[in-house]
């Protein structure tokens, strides 16, 4: 407490002292017969400068940041269109730094070129018609060049994928990525969120479409909608007692059960044992592994919010979008090893973040990305990280 008032009186003070400064200020001038806006040549001369004075410390300290900041604190670009996106940003650094540097640069060299002196009347200079043309032009032509590159970049980037990639999904859900393989026919098995479960005879949390899944979450529903109807009906016989909010939310519940219910019915009908081997040979996994010089077309679906895939190393980000699937392609150009060497830091690791504010625990959604050689993919599957999307036969009478 005794600190803080001390801070205050020394505010305070310096206040007083600063308006005590000026108060002798002005009664100085008026000594001295001076109006408030006469011009001291010698203060004038001294801020003009100044101006030269400050333009060298602004631009050094520019250059210094540059130097020492300037590529964004991220490695190289570790896949082959992140090339392409750092060369356009390069393009656009080199724009906007010459426009920063000369505009800059003219501003404080006329201002103390050009300080005010008694001697020397302003020219008056309204118009002019080839200048108007010429800060017109420029710009729309530097522009037109930024957008068209820009253009051509984007085109790369959300254009069809090669015939060779292969197909991965990027599931996400608060607060977890999990990554789903398409196998060997390179054909990833049909989803619906309508069968995404975690009941725990047979948990679908990624809602693959099998005959099987389609079986065991009608059963789910079936046990799901029974006892709540057994609830309700002991609530109207005054065997159970609810609150009335408990009560609608669970009658609006099983109605929205029942729909549910209704729609995966007509998806037994659709689907059949075909579907199943889409989805047969399909695998997950909770690392992301990716083969060196292999492009990967990525689909990405979201369970609950919009999220993000960001693979800052790749200069890849798509959003994920509840209900809609987005798609993003990479090709990895460095191994995990490589970029090891290639940073100098021996712990280096890829990584997949969700680049969205998607709830509390946000900041902890990351994926670990490894890259490596076919061999090594090889390798990393038979050591047991990943776990085929198959479904358990349903027991026989259910």
């Amino acid at each position: 407490m005794e600190m803080k008032l001390i801070v205050l009186v020394v505010i305070v003070l310096v206040a007083i002292a600063v308006a005590q400064l000026m108060r002798v200020y002005e009664l100085t001038a008026k000594i001295r017969n001076r109006r408030e806006e006469d011009i001291d040549l010698r203060v004038n001369n001294l801020n003009a400068g100044m101006m030269i004075l400050f333009l060298a410390v602004f631009f050094g300290t520019a250059v210094y940041m540059l130097a020492k900041y300037g590529n964004g604190m991220l490695p190289e670009a570790a896949s082959e269109l992140g090339r392409d996106i750092d060369w356009l940003f390069n393009i656009n650094w080199i724009i906007v730094f010459a426009v920063f540097f000369a505009t800059n640069a003219i501003l404080f060299i006329f201002a103390y070129k050009y300080a005010y002196h008694p001697d020397r009347k302003a020219y008056f200079f309204p118009h002019d018609n080839r200048l108007e043309m010429i800060w017109t032009v420029v710009p729309a032509a530097t522009l037109a060049v930024i957008i068209i590159l820009g253009l051509m970049t984007w085109n790369k980037i959300t254009g069809k994928a090669s015939d060779d990639a292969v197909v991965v999904e990027l599931y996400a859900e608060q607060f977890s990525w999990t990554a789903r393989y398409s196998g060997e026919d390179n054909k990833l098995g049909y989803s619906d969120y309508k069968l995404v479960t975690t009941f725990a005879e047979n948990p679908n949390p990624l809602g693959v479409i099998t005959t099987s899944n389609i079986e065991w979450r009608l059963k789910e529903l079936d046990l799901t909608i029974d006892g709540m109807y057994a609830d309700i009906d002991a609530e109207d016989k005054n065997q159970k007692a609810f609150s009335k909010a408990a009560s609608e939310k669970m009658r609006s519940k099983v109605e929205k059960l029942e729909r549910i219910r209704e729609r995966v019915v007509i998806m037994k009908e659709m689907y059949t044992d075909s579907t199943d081997l889409i989805a047969a040979d399909d695998y997950t996994a909770k690392e992301l592994f990716l083969i060196k010089d292999q492009e990967y077309q990525f689909i990405l679906r979201s369970r609950d919010v919009i999220h993000s895939a960001y693979f800052p190393h790749f200069r890849a980000q798509m959003n994920c979008v509840p209900g809609q699937r987005t798609k993003l392609k990479v090709k990895p150009i460095y191994t995990t090893s490589e970029m090891r060497e290639r940073t100098g830091n021996p712990e280096f690791n890829f990584i997949l973040m969700c680049n969205k504010i998607c709830g509390e625990s946000h900041s902890n959604m990351k994926m670990s990305v490894v890259v490596g050689t076919a061999e090594e993919f090889i390798a990393w599957k038979e050591a047991g990280n990943t776990n085929l999307v198959v479904a358990h036969e349903v027991p026989a009478g259910e």
